[in-house]
């Protein structure tokens, strides 16, 4: 079975306006048989996007028409290929009963989720590591340095395994490599290779799965997918379920990375 278990929309205040039907025409060209659209959750409404646009969650204001419209493409299309209705859920240091209240009220219509880190704290603020390169280089001299931001970023993905967010907690732990994304630029020494093993035994013992994300293959700073093919392998190994992600941000995006991800082809 060929799935993209990682696809944003025209909800996504950062993507594109191109149709959810212009994503699954996509997906079907591409002898895909099941897709996860995963928007980004609206952020909590006393969390302040720290990024220039402020635009890293949908509105939440959107959020009936987001199921609405999934719940009419997953019984059009349904000859074609299965559709779960999902979203990315941002895990926000400090913001855990906020999320999790969110997850109790929205969760029983989803079919599938991911959760990801996206920001993280320095004292009493919080900062966007992905948004650009510039903002990047910004943050290492905030937290002192390319791996204070990497030990941040690792420390936070762990709390996000452990954090209690209820029953409809996601069960995909998202890019946990992330924070290589801009590594040609900033690239870091020091070796976290033991984080990276901790964070994996914990989705064993949680029996989580791995999102493993192509966009990395296309970002010219990057140019490895998250997490890259050692770690994926190590992630195979014990048993945690690999499940690929275009993270497409519009429709010719599906299935970015997908031919460069030799492991995926040998599940």
């Amino acid at each position: 079975m060929k799935r993209d278990g990682h696809i944003h929309t025209p909800f996504c205040p950062h993507g594109t306006k191109d149709t959810l039907d212009s994503y699954i025409e996509e997906a079907i060209n591409q002898g895909f048989s099941q897709l996860t659209f995963t928007e980004h959750a609206p952020l909590p409404a006393c969390f302040i996007d720290s990024t220039p646009t402020r635009d890293s969650g949908m509105n939440p204001d959107f959020l009936d028409a987001y199921f609405s419209s999934l719940q009419r493409v997953k019984r059009e299309y349904a000859a074609d290929l299965t559709i779960q209705i999902g979203l990315e859920v941002d895990y926000i240091e400090g913001f855990e009963k906020e999320t999790a209240a969110f997850l109790n009220e929205y969760g029983p219509l989803l079919d599938d989720s991911i959760l990801s880190v996206h920001f993280l704290k320095r004292l009493a603020n919080w900062y966007c590591l992905d948004y650009s390169a510039d903002l990047f280089g910004e943050m290492t001299e905030i937290f002192g340095s390319t791996g204070a931001v990497y030990k941040t970023y690792f420390e936070t993905v762990k709390r996000s395994i452990e954090a209690d967010l209820g029953s409809f907690k996601p069960k995909r732990i998202g890019h946990i490599t992330l924070v290589h994304k801009f590594q040609k630029r900033f690239p870091c020494e020091r070796d976290f290779s033991m984080e990276i093993d901790g964070l994996l035994q914990l989705i064993k013992k949680n029996g989580y799965e791995l999102d493993f994300n192509g966009a990395g293959l296309i970002k010219p700073l990057c140019c490895e997918s998250y997490p890259p093919p050692a770690i994926a392998q190590k992630a195979k190994e014990m048993g945690i379920p690999l499940i690929y992600g275009s993270d497409a941000h519009q429709a010719k995006d599906i299935g970015q990375g997908f031919k460069d991800m030799p492991l995926l082809h040998h599940n």
